[in-house]
Protein backbone atom coordinates (compact mmCIF):
# COMPACT_ATOMS: atom_id res chain seq x y z
CA UNK A 1 0.00 0.00 0.00
CA UNK A 2 2.48 2.30 0.80
CA UNK A 3 4.19 1.86 -2.50
CA UNK A 4 1.85 2.03 -4.86
CA UNK A 5 0.71 5.28 -2.80
CA UNK A 6 4.16 7.10 -3.62
CA UNK A 7 3.94 6.06 -7.78
CA UNK A 8 0.97 8.73 -7.79
CA UNK A 9 2.93 11.60 -6.82
CA UNK A 10 5.85 11.12 -8.98
CA UNK A 11 4.15 10.83 -12.11
CA UNK A 12 2.38 14.19 -11.48
CA UNK A 13 6.17 15.64 -10.70
CA UNK A 14 7.34 14.77 -13.50
CA UNK A 15 4.42 15.71 -15.68
CA UNK A 16 4.68 19.05 -14.36
CA UNK A 17 8.34 19.02 -14.95
CA UNK A 18 7.70 18.41 -18.93
CA UNK A 19 5.03 20.85 -18.94
CA UNK A 20 7.59 23.94 -17.28
CA UNK A 21 10.79 23.02 -19.88
CA UNK A 22 7.81 23.32 -22.51
CA UNK A 23 6.97 26.77 -21.24
CA UNK A 24 10.09 27.79 -20.99
CA UNK A 25 11.21 26.94 -24.38
CA UNK A 26 8.20 28.67 -26.27
CA UNK A 27 8.84 32.12 -23.86
CA UNK A 28 13.04 31.83 -25.06
CA UNK A 29 11.48 31.34 -28.86
CA UNK A 30 9.06 34.41 -28.51
CA UNK A 31 11.84 36.57 -27.17
CA UNK A 32 14.12 35.66 -29.64
CA UNK A 33 12.32 37.49 -32.07
CA UNK A 34 13.86 40.44 -33.73
CA UNK A 35 12.16 43.87 -32.70
CA UNK A 36 10.19 45.85 -35.16
CA UNK A 37 12.10 49.26 -36.20
CA UNK A 38 10.08 52.43 -35.02
CA UNK A 39 9.55 54.11 -38.57
CA UNK A 40 9.41 57.92 -38.98
CA UNK A 41 9.50 60.10 -42.01
CA UNK A 42 11.82 63.26 -41.66
CA UNK A 43 11.93 66.72 -43.47
CA UNK A 44 15.25 68.77 -43.81
CA UNK A 45 15.38 72.09 -42.22
CA UNK A 46 16.25 74.42 -44.61
CA UNK A 47 16.54 78.86 -45.14
CA UNK A 48 13.48 79.95 -46.99
CA UNK A 49 12.58 83.81 -48.56
CA UNK A 50 9.25 84.57 -46.45
CA UNK A 51 7.10 87.28 -47.42
CA UNK A 52 4.53 88.31 -44.86
CA UNK A 53 1.04 89.26 -45.69
CA UNK A 54 -1.94 89.75 -43.23
CA UNK A 55 -4.73 91.21 -43.44
CA UNK A 56 -6.38 92.99 -40.23
CA UNK A 57 -9.97 94.76 -40.05
CA UNK A 58 -10.05 98.44 -38.47
CA UNK A 59 -12.72 101.23 -38.44
CA UNK A 60 -11.83 104.20 -40.25
CA UNK A 61 -11.61 107.47 -38.21
CA UNK A 62 -9.86 111.45 -38.35
CA UNK A 63 -7.28 111.93 -37.16
CA UNK A 64 -7.55 115.56 -36.53
CA UNK A 65 -10.79 115.25 -34.82
CA UNK A 66 -11.75 118.27 -32.13
CA UNK A 67 -14.48 118.83 -29.67
CA UNK A 68 -15.14 122.81 -29.39
CA UNK A 69 -15.35 124.47 -25.85
CA UNK A 70 -16.38 127.46 -24.98
CA UNK A 71 -13.97 129.25 -22.45
CA UNK A 72 -16.42 131.84 -21.40
CA UNK A 73 -19.44 130.98 -19.92
CA UNK A 74 -23.19 132.56 -21.58
CA UNK A 75 -26.11 132.25 -23.81
CA UNK A 76 -25.85 131.16 -26.84
CA UNK A 77 -26.51 134.23 -29.30
CA UNK A 78 -26.00 132.42 -32.55
CA UNK A 79 -24.75 128.80 -34.12
CA UNK A 80 -25.43 128.38 -37.99
CA UNK A 81 -23.94 125.09 -38.89
CA UNK A 82 -25.50 121.58 -38.03
CA UNK A 83 -23.99 117.51 -38.43
CA UNK A 84 -22.74 117.43 -42.45
CA UNK A 85 -21.96 121.29 -42.74
CA UNK A 86 -18.45 122.25 -44.07
CA UNK A 87 -16.44 124.98 -42.29
CA UNK A 88 -13.19 126.92 -42.90
CA UNK A 89 -10.90 127.59 -40.88
CA UNK A 90 -11.11 130.85 -38.97
CA UNK A 91 -14.98 130.37 -39.42
CA UNK A 92 -16.90 131.72 -36.66
CA UNK A 93 -18.87 128.77 -36.16
CA UNK A 94 -20.66 129.54 -32.45
CA UNK A 95 -21.30 133.24 -31.07
CA UNK A 96 -22.46 133.79 -27.41
CA UNK A 97 -24.20 136.94 -26.17
CA UNK A 98 -21.45 139.39 -26.11
CA UNK A 99 -23.18 142.47 -24.28
CA UNK A 100 -21.58 142.84 -21.04
CA UNK A 101 -18.57 142.04 -22.42
CA UNK A 102 -18.39 144.59 -24.68
CA UNK A 103 -19.52 147.76 -22.06
CA UNK A 104 -16.84 145.86 -19.68
CA UNK A 105 -14.42 146.57 -22.84
CA UNK A 106 -15.90 149.87 -22.76
CA UNK A 107 -15.10 151.22 -19.67
CA UNK A 108 -11.47 149.29 -19.86
CA UNK A 109 -10.46 151.45 -22.91
CA UNK A 110 -11.97 154.52 -21.16
CA UNK A 111 -9.34 153.71 -17.92
CA UNK A 112 -6.77 153.42 -19.96
CA UNK A 113 -7.34 156.82 -21.99
CA UNK A 114 -7.66 158.59 -18.93
CA UNK A 115 -4.38 156.94 -17.60
CA UNK A 116 -2.57 158.04 -20.60
CA UNK A 117 -3.53 161.58 -19.91
CA UNK A 118 -2.55 161.27 -16.32
CA UNK A 119 0.86 160.16 -17.29
CA UNK A 120 1.14 163.09 -19.84
CA UNK A 121 0.60 165.75 -17.46
CA UNK A 122 2.99 164.45 -15.07
CA UNK A 123 5.65 164.33 -17.22
CA UNK A 124 4.58 167.75 -18.37
CA UNK A 125 4.52 168.89 -14.36
CA UNK A 126 8.40 166.85 -14.03
CA UNK A 127 9.63 168.81 -17.09
CA UNK A 128 8.85 172.45 -15.13
CA UNK A 129 10.20 170.71 -11.69
CA UNK A 130 6.79 170.77 -10.51
CA UNK A 131 5.88 167.32 -10.08
CA UNK A 132 8.00 164.79 -8.02
CA UNK A 133 9.48 161.34 -9.39
CA UNK A 134 6.43 159.25 -7.08
CA UNK A 135 3.84 160.88 -8.74
CA UNK A 136 5.55 159.15 -12.14
CA UNK A 137 6.30 155.83 -10.98
CA UNK A 138 2.33 155.57 -9.96
CA UNK A 139 0.69 157.12 -12.92
CA UNK A 140 3.00 154.82 -15.14
CA UNK A 141 1.77 152.22 -13.33
CA UNK A 142 -2.23 152.99 -13.45
CA UNK A 143 -1.11 153.13 -16.80
CA UNK A 144 0.29 149.37 -17.22
CA UNK A 145 -2.96 148.53 -15.04
CA UNK A 146 -5.66 150.00 -17.25
CA UNK A 147 -3.71 148.72 -20.32
CA UNK A 148 -3.13 144.55 -19.16
CA UNK A 149 -7.12 144.82 -17.90
CA UNK A 150 -8.48 146.05 -21.31
CA UNK A 151 -6.43 143.58 -23.03
CA UNK A 152 -8.00 140.98 -20.44
CA UNK A 153 -11.15 141.69 -21.44
CA UNK A 154 -10.65 142.22 -24.77
CA UNK A 155 -9.47 138.71 -25.02
CA UNK A 156 -12.80 137.43 -23.03
CA UNK A 157 -15.02 139.17 -25.98
CA UNK A 158 -13.01 137.35 -28.86
CA UNK A 159 -13.97 134.45 -26.48
CA UNK A 160 -17.42 134.87 -27.15
CA UNK A 161 -16.68 134.33 -31.00
CA UNK A 162 -15.93 130.38 -31.30
CA UNK A 163 -13.97 130.41 -34.35
CA UNK A 164 -13.24 126.45 -36.39
CA UNK A 165 -9.30 125.95 -35.35
CA UNK A 166 -9.41 124.01 -38.96
CA UNK A 167 -11.53 123.24 -42.20
CA UNK A 168 -13.40 120.00 -41.93
CA UNK A 169 -17.26 118.79 -41.36
CA UNK A 170 -19.27 119.42 -38.34
CA UNK A 171 -19.86 116.35 -36.76
CA UNK A 172 -21.88 117.14 -33.76
CA UNK A 173 -24.31 119.95 -32.14
CA UNK A 174 -24.64 119.83 -28.68
CA UNK A 175 -26.25 123.54 -28.18
CA UNK A 176 -29.43 125.24 -30.00
CA UNK A 177 -29.85 129.23 -29.98
CA UNK A 178 -30.65 130.26 -26.65
CA UNK A 179 -29.47 127.67 -24.88
CA UNK A 180 -27.20 128.88 -21.54
CA UNK A 181 -23.73 127.47 -21.90
CA UNK A 182 -21.50 127.00 -18.32
CA UNK A 183 -17.59 127.71 -19.00
CA UNK A 184 -16.43 124.25 -20.73
CA UNK A 185 -19.67 122.95 -22.25
CA UNK A 186 -19.02 120.80 -25.41
CA UNK A 187 -20.69 122.80 -28.19
CA UNK A 188 -19.33 120.88 -31.30
CA UNK A 189 -17.26 118.51 -33.04
CA UNK A 190 -15.45 119.09 -36.48
CA UNK A 191 -13.25 116.30 -38.12
CA UNK A 192 -10.82 116.98 -41.00
CA UNK A 193 -12.22 114.35 -43.76
CA UNK A 194 -8.75 114.45 -45.44
CA UNK A 195 -7.75 112.84 -42.07
CA UNK A 196 -9.34 109.79 -42.43
CA UNK A 197 -6.98 106.52 -40.80
CA UNK A 198 -7.70 103.29 -39.20
CA UNK A 199 -5.80 101.47 -36.67
CA UNK A 200 -4.71 97.82 -36.53
CA UNK A 201 -3.12 95.79 -34.21
CA UNK A 202 -0.10 93.56 -35.39
CA UNK A 203 1.60 90.53 -33.51
CA UNK A 204 4.87 91.60 -31.84
CA UNK A 205 6.79 89.52 -34.10
CA UNK A 206 6.14 90.92 -37.20
CA UNK A 207 6.33 94.87 -35.45
CA UNK A 208 10.21 94.99 -36.24
CA UNK A 209 9.24 93.98 -40.01
CA UNK A 210 7.68 96.82 -40.34
CA UNK A 211 8.39 100.52 -40.78
CA UNK A 212 6.85 103.99 -41.42
CA UNK A 213 5.35 104.57 -44.97
CA UNK A 214 5.57 101.01 -46.05
CA UNK A 215 2.61 100.72 -48.58
CA UNK A 216 -0.53 98.99 -47.78
CA UNK A 217 -4.20 98.09 -49.34
CA UNK A 218 -7.45 99.66 -47.37
CA UNK A 219 -10.66 97.96 -48.62
CA UNK A 220 -13.91 99.59 -47.68
CA UNK A 221 -16.74 97.79 -47.27
CA UNK A 222 -19.39 100.27 -48.37
CA UNK A 223 -16.98 101.25 -51.01
CA UNK A 224 -17.00 97.65 -52.56
CA UNK A 225 -14.34 95.39 -53.53
CA UNK A 226 -12.04 98.43 -54.60
CA UNK A 227 -8.38 98.48 -52.82
CA UNK A 228 -7.42 101.66 -51.95
CA UNK A 229 -3.90 102.95 -51.85
CA UNK A 230 -2.57 103.60 -48.18
CA UNK A 231 0.82 103.70 -45.77
CA UNK A 232 1.38 103.51 -42.16
CA UNK A 233 1.43 106.58 -40.87
CA UNK A 234 2.70 105.67 -37.11
CA UNK A 235 3.94 102.54 -35.47
CA UNK A 236 3.45 102.79 -31.78
CA UNK A 237 6.67 102.55 -29.66
CA UNK A 238 4.45 99.84 -27.12
CA UNK A 239 3.66 96.79 -26.85
CA UNK A 240 0.16 95.24 -25.07
CA UNK A 241 1.38 92.59 -22.23
CA UNK A 242 -1.82 91.23 -21.82
CA UNK A 243 -2.11 89.77 -25.79
CA UNK A 244 1.49 91.03 -27.17
CA UNK A 245 0.25 92.98 -29.83
CA UNK A 246 1.10 96.52 -31.14
CA UNK A 247 -0.05 99.01 -32.99
CA UNK A 248 0.31 100.52 -36.69
CA UNK A 249 -1.75 103.55 -37.84
CA UNK A 250 -2.26 103.29 -41.54
CA UNK A 251 -3.72 105.92 -43.24
CA UNK A 252 -5.32 106.15 -46.63
CA UNK A 253 -3.55 108.30 -49.55
CA UNK A 254 -5.60 110.16 -50.65
CA UNK A 255 -8.93 109.46 -49.00
CA UNK A 256 -11.38 108.00 -51.21
CA UNK A 257 -14.54 109.54 -52.57
CA UNK A 258 -17.52 107.96 -50.16
CA UNK A 259 -15.34 107.29 -47.22
CA UNK A 260 -16.75 108.46 -43.79
CA UNK A 261 -15.62 107.76 -40.28
CA UNK A 262 -16.57 104.94 -38.71
CA UNK A 263 -17.04 102.57 -41.87
CA UNK A 264 -15.59 99.07 -41.87
CA UNK A 265 -12.44 98.70 -43.62
CA UNK A 266 -9.77 96.20 -44.53
CA UNK A 267 -6.02 96.30 -43.79
CA UNK A 268 -3.83 94.23 -46.18
CA UNK A 269 -0.16 94.38 -45.05
CA UNK A 270 3.25 93.52 -46.61
CA UNK A 271 6.76 92.71 -45.21
CA UNK A 272 9.86 92.08 -47.59
CA UNK A 273 11.04 88.70 -47.89
CA UNK A 274 13.84 87.58 -45.93
CA UNK A 275 15.68 84.38 -44.81
CA UNK A 276 13.70 82.00 -42.22
CA UNK A 277 14.27 78.67 -40.45
CA UNK A 278 11.06 77.07 -40.49
CA UNK A 279 9.36 73.49 -40.47
CA UNK A 280 6.22 72.13 -40.92
CA UNK A 281 4.01 72.95 -37.97
CA UNK A 282 3.51 69.17 -37.53
CA UNK A 283 6.88 68.66 -36.40
CA UNK A 284 6.40 71.32 -33.70
CA UNK A 285 5.42 69.16 -30.38
CA UNK A 286 5.02 70.73 -26.99
CA UNK A 287 5.16 69.31 -23.45
CA UNK A 288 4.73 71.21 -19.87
CA UNK A 289 8.43 72.55 -20.15
CA UNK A 290 7.88 74.17 -23.53
CA UNK A 291 8.48 73.54 -27.21
CA UNK A 292 10.34 71.03 -28.47
CA UNK A 293 10.91 68.82 -31.92
CA UNK A 294 12.70 65.70 -32.79
CA UNK A 295 16.00 65.46 -34.71
CA UNK A 296 17.48 62.38 -36.10
CA UNK A 297 21.06 61.97 -35.73
CA UNK A 298 22.70 58.67 -36.63
CA UNK A 299 19.47 56.92 -36.05
CA UNK A 300 18.73 58.13 -33.05
CA UNK A 301 15.87 60.40 -32.10
CA UNK A 302 17.10 63.63 -30.10
CA UNK A 303 14.76 65.76 -28.84
CA UNK A 304 16.03 69.58 -28.75
CA UNK A 305 14.46 72.27 -27.56
CA UNK A 306 12.76 75.04 -29.42
CA UNK A 307 11.65 78.99 -29.84
CA UNK A 308 8.94 79.33 -32.48
CA UNK A 309 7.95 82.18 -34.17
CA UNK A 310 5.70 83.15 -36.96
CA UNK A 311 3.09 80.05 -37.94
CA UNK A 312 3.42 80.66 -41.67
CA UNK A 313 0.46 78.53 -43.24
CA UNK A 314 1.07 75.01 -42.39
CA UNK A 315 4.73 75.78 -41.85
CA UNK A 316 6.68 77.51 -38.57
CA UNK A 317 9.51 79.68 -37.63
CA UNK A 318 12.09 78.47 -36.01
CA UNK A 319 14.24 81.49 -33.34
CA UNK A 320 16.43 79.07 -31.60
CA UNK A 321 17.04 75.17 -31.40
CA UNK A 322 17.17 73.75 -34.66
CA UNK A 323 20.12 74.66 -37.47
CA UNK A 324 19.65 74.10 -41.50
CA UNK A 325 20.03 70.95 -42.38
CA UNK A 326 18.57 68.92 -39.55
CA UNK A 327 16.90 65.95 -40.13
CA UNK A 328 12.87 66.77 -38.66
CA UNK A 329 10.71 63.79 -37.76
CA UNK A 330 7.24 65.21 -39.34
CA UNK A 331 5.34 61.53 -38.64
CA UNK A 332 5.87 59.02 -36.21
CA UNK A 333 5.90 60.36 -32.85
CA UNK A 334 3.27 57.46 -31.78
CA UNK A 335 5.83 56.14 -29.04
CA UNK A 336 8.50 58.00 -30.17
CA UNK A 337 10.87 58.96 -26.93
CA UNK A 338 14.40 60.80 -27.18
CA UNK A 339 17.34 58.87 -27.88
CA UNK A 340 15.31 56.33 -29.02
CA UNK A 341 16.54 54.14 -32.46
CA UNK A 342 14.57 54.71 -35.45
CA UNK A 343 14.47 54.18 -38.88
CA UNK A 344 14.08 57.15 -41.62
CA UNK A 345 11.45 55.81 -44.26
CA UNK A 346 11.20 58.66 -46.25
CA UNK A 347 13.36 62.22 -46.32
CA UNK A 348 12.79 65.38 -48.31
CA UNK A 349 13.86 69.05 -48.09
CA UNK A 350 11.77 72.04 -47.40
CA UNK A 351 9.47 73.22 -50.15
CA UNK A 352 10.56 76.85 -51.33
CA UNK A 353 7.97 77.70 -53.96
CA UNK A 354 5.75 79.19 -50.61
CA UNK A 355 3.29 82.08 -51.07
CA UNK A 356 3.94 85.16 -48.83
CA UNK A 357 1.32 84.45 -46.94
CA UNK A 358 1.22 84.66 -43.03
CA UNK A 359 -0.92 84.06 -39.76
CA UNK A 360 0.37 85.63 -36.55
CA UNK A 361 0.90 83.16 -34.16
CA UNK A 362 -1.19 84.24 -30.97
CA UNK A 363 -3.34 86.51 -32.66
Amino acid sequence: MTSKALRIPAALVAFALLLGTGNTLLAQQRGAKKPQPHLVEVITAEHTPIGFETVRTGTLKARRSVSIFNQEEGRIDRIDVREGDRVKKGQIIVALDHKLRSAELAKASATRKQAEVDLKRIRELIKRNAGTRERLDKAETMLAIAIADESLIRTRLEYARIRAPFGGIVTERKVEPGDIAPRNSHLLTIIDPASLMTVVSISELVIPRLKTSDAAEVKIDALGGTSWPARIGRIHPTIDPRTRQGTVEVELVPVPEGAIAGQLCRVQLRAPKIDKLVIPFAALRRDRKGEYAFVVVDDIAIQKRVRSGLRLGNQVEILEGLSAGDAIVVRGFLDLRPDKKVTIVDKRPMKKDRKDTSDEQGS
